[in-house]
């Protein structure tokens, strides 16, 4: 019989092994208790959106073996917290966990696919994309994974031309971003950041960070760097013990519209609008902007360059998802009705961090559109037709990452700084960007067609559609200029006593920096000149289908030269009678000089001569280098031809036969 006394003093046992059971199963229930606390802390915190307290309280719940069954649903909701916070290689972790332990929700296949997307294992995310969609084929979310998993990498391989570095100076070891330009100066920013000089030391339950502030930054020219961020102001009217931040200033920088959600243990007031006026260098206490109800959202504003129109995302009734982007009018001081910007810019996700330029262009961050990772920053730029026209800036500005809060610099210059926490970011950074303008150098060379040497003095002459009309002379036969974009242009290449030749080229549409190079190719007019590649069936004059393409150059270039005549001369072989060959060369120079005629070449610019075989070819210096058994000024006669091997024979009787013309006059006109 096992008896037991329980004084706070002393537990007497009568026997030990009972002792050790009963201290194994206490441990194991109090464990068990306790696991089940933790997890229903952590299903509070995370049915109320704080997903940082909750994945800590649903990590200890999960250590326990008791809840072997709930573990599946514990691993999601961590996931889900992780992909809340934008930590996609940690959801990737548990997503994957909840599904070995089939988790029923198909929700945690596509997550999964997003974290995997979001962390560049695209081969991966492909696979659970499509299994994702075979339960639900209609998903426009998945089919935009998967179309993003099937171009992105082709678009991290290929950036385009901005260049992007991050802003070491503005950042700070938590988070720092929505950089802002004051007044349309490129030297004075505003910015948001939960470093450890922010006003309130409280954290959000949400994120685990402390609530932001506005901070303000100067670039100082002469280290040609930015001065480290200070507060904006030490009044406290602008900065408080809640949480502020992503700021719009007007063309001026004396109004600033910024965000602020206000803490109240006992409820979530959301994020509302305020607005401040900046005077002798103080601000003046916000004011709150009546837009949306107090349990709405208004945040993230951006004012138009006029001041006219105010620019937030909002989760107001009305719109098409998540987050969504609003305009609201100025009426005299007061914003009207706000208006939805529309299924062109607003989809079923979220659609944030609105940046509108002076010129009309709106700059956004969405998780829907097709993107690189979480949220892409994208362009919008409306139509003839008043539609909005939406392009994915690519990298090197987004990334697989987070990618947000982007602000340019007022004017033409494609320059700014924006937001995102992709590799090599402490938490969320500022970066700058900046897009080069497309440089088009042109070169070229002028040289004899006949000997390849350069031609000394030659003159180029270039026109464009932009109004260009230059001449320029190419000195030691080369010559070079830089080139405008979006311009298509004509080079034309001349010098006296040889044939004009010209080249189109254009800059229209090119979206990276090239170099042309151009080799004009002048034939000297006191020597014939060979038309290759014209062909005649054997012992025919008519033309056949490819010789008609080099007849063509022919035709491009009595076009360029419109003041020369000329005469086409076709020779033949030694093979056959000379009055064969004579004849049959005579009918092959006419059947060309009658296809130049149809192509609208005067007749009178035009003579047809056969000469037979009586105009052996002579060897130029070119045809030496080509054959080795041939010399130059070698002519090739029938007694020439006759000393050679068979096979070298059958070559000089194809030099032989060709098609030649050469210059008759220079002044004429119609």
């Amino acid at each position: 019989m096992v008896t037991f006394t329980t004084t706070r003093d002393s537990l007497k046992m009568k026997n030990p092994l009972f002792l050790k059971i009963f201290l194994i199963l206490l441990v194991v229930f109090l464990g068990s208790c306790s696991a089940r606390k933790y997890m229903s802390m952590a299903d509070n915190s995370y049915n109320i959106g704080e997903y940082y307290q909750s994945i800590e309280k649903y990590r200890k719940a999960y250590r326990s073996p008791k809840l072997g069954q709930e573990k599946a649903q514990m691993a999601f909701r961590i996931a889900e917290s992780y992909y809340k916070l934008s930590d996609f290689a940690k959801a990737a972790v548990w997503y994957k966990n909840a599904i070995k332990r089939n988790y029923a929700g198909s929700v945690c296949m596509l997550h999964y696919a997003d974290c995997l997307r979001s962390t560049q294992k695209y081969e991966e995310a492909i696979t659970w994309y499509q299994t994702y969609l075979g339960i639900n084929p209609d998903d426009q979310i998945a089919r935009n994974g998967l179309e993003a998993s099937l171009v992105v990498k082709e678009w991290l391989d290929k950036p385009n031309r901005f260049m992007v570095s991050a802003v070491k100076e503005l950042n700070s070891k938590e988070n720092d971003y929505c950089p802002v330009f004051v007044g349309g100066r490129d030297n004075e920013i505003i910015l948001t950041s939960t470093r450890e000089l922010v006003t309130g030391k409280r954290k959000s339950n949400i994120t685990g960070t402390r609530f932001a502030d506005l901070f303000t930054s100067k670039f100082e020219v002469q280290k040609q760097k930015w001065e480290p961020p200070k507060l904006l102001e030490e009044n406290n009217m602008i900065n408080t013990a809640s949480d502020e931040g992503a700021a719009t200033l007007s063309d001026r920088g004396d109004l600033m519209i910024f965000t602020r959600c206000l803490y109240d243990k006992s409820k979530d007031k959301g994020a509302q609008l305020y607005a401040a006026n900046q005077s002798r260098g103080d601000w003046s206490e916000p004011t709150l902007i009546e837009l949306v109800g107090d349990s709405l959202t208004a945040a993230h504003p951006s004012l138009s360059a006029d001041g006219t129109m105010l620019y937030f995302v909002s989760d107001r009734p009305g719109g098409y998802g998540g987050k969504d982007i609003w305009v609201a009018a100025d009426k005299g001081g007061k914003f009207d009705k706000p208006v939805n910007l529309g299924p062109e810019i607003n989809t079923p996700g979220d659609e944030m961090f609105p940046f509108i330029r002076e010129n009309g262009e709106l700059y956004f961050s969405s998780n829907f559109h097709t993107g690189i990772g979480g949220l892409d920053i994208f362009k919008a730029v409306k139509d003839e037709k008043g539609k909005w026209k939406i392009e994915n800036m690519k990298a090197p500005i987004n990334s697989p990452g987070d990618d947000f809060g982007i602000s340019f610099i007022k004017g033409e210059v494609e320059k700014g700084l924006f937001s995102s926490n992709r590799k090599g970011s402490r938490k969320d950074d500022i970066y700058s960007f900046y897009l080069p303008p497309k440089v088009f150098n042109a070169s070229g060379e002028i040289i004899n067609k006949e000997t390849n040497q350069k031609i000394d003095g030659a003159l180029i002459r270039i026109i464009g559609t932009d109004g260009t009309n230059l001449k320029m002379r190419a000195d030691g036969g080369r010559f070079q200029l830089k080139l405008k974009p979006e311009i298509e242009y004509v080079f034309a290449a001349f010098k006296d006593g040889y044939l004009n030749d010209k080249v189109r080229t254009t800059t229209i549409g090119l979206d990276n920096s090239k170099d042309f190079k151009f080799l004009f190719k002048l034939s000297p007019t006191d020597e014939p000149i060979k038309v290759n590649n014209i062909n005649y069936a054997f012992g025919s004059y008519e033309i056949t289908e490819e010789s008609k393409a080099a007849l063509d150059t022919v035709v491009q270039l009595l076009i360029l030269n419109p003041t020369i005549t000329i005469e086409l001369m076709a020779h033949t072989d030694f093979v056959g009678s000379e009055q064969f060959n004579s004849e049959l060369s005579q009918k092959r120079a006419q059947s060309v000089v009658d296809y130049l005629i149809s192509k609208g070449i005067n007749s009178a610019r035009l003579v047809a001569k056969g000469y037979g075989e009586t105009w052996p070819k002579k060897v130029t210096k070119a045809l030496a280098k080509q054959y080795d058994f041939l010399k130059r000024n070698d002519e090739l006669t029938e007694e020439f031809i006759l000393k050679l091997t068979p096979e070298q024979q059958e070559i000089a009787k194809m030099l032989n036969r060709r098609t030649e013309f050469r210059i008759l006059t220079n002044d004429f006109h119609d």
